[in-house]
């Protein structure tokens, strides 16, 4: 006999699963793929719960954004870049999904190191040793240039970039978001902290410059944010400096007298961090709108959601009917 006392769950009160409410029905199940299935058909045969229920969600909230003529701003990080998935973001700007594209300084470099030499990402572990990493000349003095550009000329600092990659016929610049961007006429905005960027390393960096020309792209920013209303927001692997921005340009937009109400919020990275979950996905939409947090790679899931805003236009992806729910863990 063990000398612990123990409960004794013969009269424990119990009922019929049969007859209790549950967040989970056989409705979620997702369906097998089979060889000659199309995108759409894959997509429905998602599971609808979680994760797989959301990126539809958002797919769909982006092209009912584009049918209502509303504004999807799309912010990213340097990873974005590296991961291939710049001419998937600028082919869905082409046919209208995406008005307004906005990064932080590391996207910019990487964006014009490929739109110059056709490759970027210089090895860091390598390179701090000998103190050779980030000093790239050619890197610098167009990122620098852009900038005393865009304060002499008062543009953007992305319009900025953009003009002097082109003026450059850069030979990569099919890649490039800035040069593309301004042939869509939409903004491409860079967002910088000063020091973080491997460009203000170099001489040629002029911090009032680029101050200028980034507040101003802040402003630019937050012109578009004023036009969210019904539209979506995406920060595509941007931990700390866009949802920064994105949280002051909201709140600037909305001091200004903006309604922004009902729009969709997402985050999308490979972990979830503290800002974007509480500046993107949670604060901005609080008392309307809906935010989501989805994780995964950006080289597996931008694809994706690109594919289903155009399966959702094309009006071969409709939304499963919510009949269940699964909580996460």
């Amino acid at each position: 006999m063990s000398r612990f006392m123990e409960l004794d769950p013969t009269k424990a009160k119990t009922y019929q699963a049969r007859e209790r409410p549950s967040l989970v029905t056989a409705a979620i199940e997702g369906k097998a793929y089979r060889h000659g299935m199309s995108v759409g058909e894959f997509f429905l045969g998602l599971p609808n719960v979680l994760k797989a229920k959301d990126l539809l969600e958002v797919a769909a909230a982006i092209a009912q954004a584009k049918k209502d003529g509303r504004a999807v701003i799309a912010m990213f990080g340097g990873h974005v870049v590296k991961c291939g998935c710049v001419p998937l973001l600028l082919d869905l700007a082409k046919d209208g999904f995406v008005t307004h594209f906005a990064s932080n300084g590391a996207a910019a470099i990487h964006d014009t190191e490929l739109a110059l030499c056709g490759h970027t990402s210089e090895d860091v572990a390598a390179q701090i040793e000998d103190g050779s990493f980030g000093m790239a000349a050619d890197t610098a003095d167009a990122l620098n240039h852009a900038a005393s550009r865009a304060h002499l000329r008062k543009e953007g600092f992305g319009e900025a970039l953009g003009a002097l990659l082109a003026e450059k016929q850069a030979p990569y610049d099919r890649l490039c978001l800035s040069v593309q961007a301004a042939r869509l006429n939409i903004p491409y905005t860079v967002h910088v902290a000063l020091g973080t960027d491997i460009v203000h390393q170099h001489p040629s960096a002029v911090g009032a410059d680029i101050g200028d020309a980034s507040l101003r792209d802040f402003r630019i920013f937050a012109a578009s944010v004023s036009r969210l209303e019904g539209g979506v927001v995406l920060n595509l692997g941007s931990a700390v400096i866009m949802p920064e921005v994105f949280l002051k340009a909201l709140s600037l937009a909305r001091n200004l007298g903006f309604k922004i109400k009902n729009f969709t919020t997402a985050n999308m990275d490979m972990i979830q961090h503290y800002r974007p979950r509480m500046n993107v996905v949670t604060r901005p939409v609080q008392n309307s709108g809906r935010g989501y947090a989805i994780t995964g790679h950006h080289e597996i899931m931008i694809p994706l959601l690109g594919a289903a805003v155009r399966e959702f236009e094309a009006g071969t992806l409709h939304l499963p009917r919510d009949e269940a729910r699964c909580d996460e863990d």
